[in-house]
């Protein structure tokens, strides 16, 4: 029988999107999957989880604002699952993203993909891409402790590995995905996978946690270093960090299937007939 993939998706007021990443789930290729979808303190998203009633999908309210690190733990401790894929409210998974993933963690133990990175704008309830970019790197685990190159949303792995490993450290907070890749990758089987099957929304007016420079990220990105002995981190804004030599090297191919169409939810569809 197919391995059980659990979904976790935390979230926090981004009914939108989050309609979206339903729309993208409700068309996987691969079925035999949960999704854990742990609302942060935020508005209700019932009524958005009743559009789509052919996903199993699990709710769970936090009566407070928690953050994003324990909401996603909070997920994950209740996944049925043997299998774990993380996702952000915002990003989208095309269709074939877990059947693949889930044939490449057989001999592995921990799988990310290539992403495309999309800008967008908001028109008629949905987000409407207006540039793309390919983020696809070699794995080279020595090279991620100055620059990650892994993106959370879309990655695979088994939950058994938090037997071991502990759950995702708050204490890190922004760079929660660094620190957990990091302990992953000492002790366990990663594969990058090259193919771009996640779309990782990136707004040039959002909130996205990237473009947000900050005393307070720096404090964040201090305790990672001191956590894993990095000494000390260059703290640029995103864009310049890819034109880093270093960053540049690792460029490499990838599978690109991504048509670039938007992925209109059923929240749009109804709200538009408004």
């Amino acid at each position: 029988m197919d391995p059980l993939v659990s979904v976790v998706i935390p979230t926090y007021n981004r009914p939108l999107p989050l309609a979206e990443l339903l729309e993208s789930l409700s068309r996987q290729t691969y079925q035999r999957f949960e999704v854990v979808l742990v609302n942060d303190g935020g508005e209700r998203v019932d009524d958005i989880v009743a559009l789509y009633p052919e996903l199993d999908v699990r709710l769970i309210h936090c009566h407070d604002n928690v953050g994003h690190v324990e909401a996603r733990n909070i997920g994950v401790k209740t996944a049925k699952g043997e299998l774990i894929m993380l996702c952000d409210d915002d990003d989208l998974l095309l269709p074939p993203h877990i059947e693949r993933m889930v044939a490449e963690v057989a001999d592995a133990d921990f799988v990310y993909s290539d992403v495309e990175i999309f800008h967008y704008r908001v028109e008629n309830n949905q987000r409407i891409p207006t540039a793309r970019f390919l983020f696809a790197y070699e794995y080279d685990r020595e090279a991620m402790r100055k620059f990650s190159t892994y993106v959370p949303s879309g990655s695979l792995y088994r939950k058994a590995m938090h037997d071991r490993l502990g759950y995702f450290d708050p204490y890190v907070h922004h760079y929660w995905d660094w620190d957990f890749f990091l302990r992953v990758s000492t002790t366990c089987r990663v594969k990058r996978v090259a193919t771009a099957s996640v779309l990782y929304a990136f707004a040039e007016s959002g909130d996205n946690l990237s473009r947000q420079m900050s005393d307070k990220r720096r404090m964040y990105l201090n305790r990672l270093s001191e956590k894993h002995g990095l000494g000390d981190l260059p703290m640029k804004n995103f864009w310049l960090l890819l034109e880093e030599p270093e960053v540049k090297k690792r460029r490499a191919k990838s599978e690109v299937i991504w048509d670039g169409s938007p992925i209109v939810s059923r929240l749009a569809q109804l709200q538009n007939r408004v």
